[in-house]
């Protein structure tokens, strides 16, 4: 489905009433995005929601208790302990897991962010390239963003599988699921729009299994795998609906996968 392949006024009506039912703070308590939302620090918000969203996998109640033990072992103040943590200060997270992400990957992300924020203010100048504002989506931000992260001197080799880039043809969905809590801003309080480089017109739909599900249901795709290029389409799509803002139907096909429309 393309412009040339118009999306129908049914499901483009479906789509707007969705994202007005689920686009509200009543979504935020049982979503992984109430992780960041604890916070008021750009830098506390960015961690715990990079954080939130690489571990967004499972049971969304899982994955809040886990971001809320990473809470915890960071004494409730993540940016601070990035930047001053001693190295005996490292051993309470030996003991973390979470499906494959195990203590040597969480230990490089704490260096990642100490290392990172010792230069720079925000996260999202992790993802920015020249002339960032000019590109048509974030794909290349997100292979900037990839080089970057795992292009420190001791990076672990393991710890690549949790950081997607398009060109491993991932769908990147975690990604493009943080880059969406930063970059969208509207009034109803859910998605942060605390970063003002990348533009919303630029971010890429989330693909989880709900959203592709009932994407496909509703012919907004027509891939048959789900990778990068899915993401696209399924962007492109929406985009033909909101050129500015494609994403905010993201709420409408997570909402009405987790409903079992389909």
């Amino acid at each position: 489905m393309s412009a040339n392949n118009p999306v129908s006024s049914y499901v483009a009506d479906l789509l707007e009433r969705k994202v007005e039912q689920y686009n509200r703070p009543v979504f935020i308590p049982h979503d992984p995005i109430s992780i960041p939302h604890r916070f008021s620090l750009l830098q506390d918000i960015e961690i715990m929601g990079f954080w939130a969203s690489i571990l967004a996998w499972g049971q969304r109640k899982t994955i809040i208790n886990k971001c809320l033990e990473l809470e915890s072992l960071m004494d409730h103040a993540p940016y601070d302990f990035v930047r001053n943590h001693q190295e005996s200060d490292l051993k309470r997270f030996l003991a973390f897991k979470h499906r494959t992400f195990n203590a040597t990957d969480t230990l490089y992300f704490l260096h990642f962010f100490h290392t990172f924020y010792q230069s720079h203010t925000s996260l999202e100048e992790a993802f920015l390239i020249p002339e960032s504002t000019n590109q048509l989506t974030v794909e290349p931000l997100l292979i900037a963003f990839h080089n970057q992260f795992c292009g420190l001197e001791d990076f672990p080799p393991r710890t690549a599988k949790h950081i997607a880039t398009p060109l491993r043809k991932s769908s990147c969905k975690r990604l493009n699921m943080f880059l969406r809590w930063m970059v969208r801003h509207d009034d109803r309080g859910v998605d942060f729009g605390l970063w003002k480089t990348i533009q919303p017109a630029q971010l890429i739909a989330p693909c989880d299994v709900h959203v592709d599900r009932v994407a496909r249901h509703l012919g907004l795709i027509q891939r048959p795998k789900t990778d990068w290029q899915t993401a696209v389409e399924l962007t492109a799509t929406l985009r033909t609906l909101d050129p500015h803002d494609p994403v905010k139907y993201d709420f409408a096909l997570f909402g009405l996968g987790i409903e079992g429309f389909v």
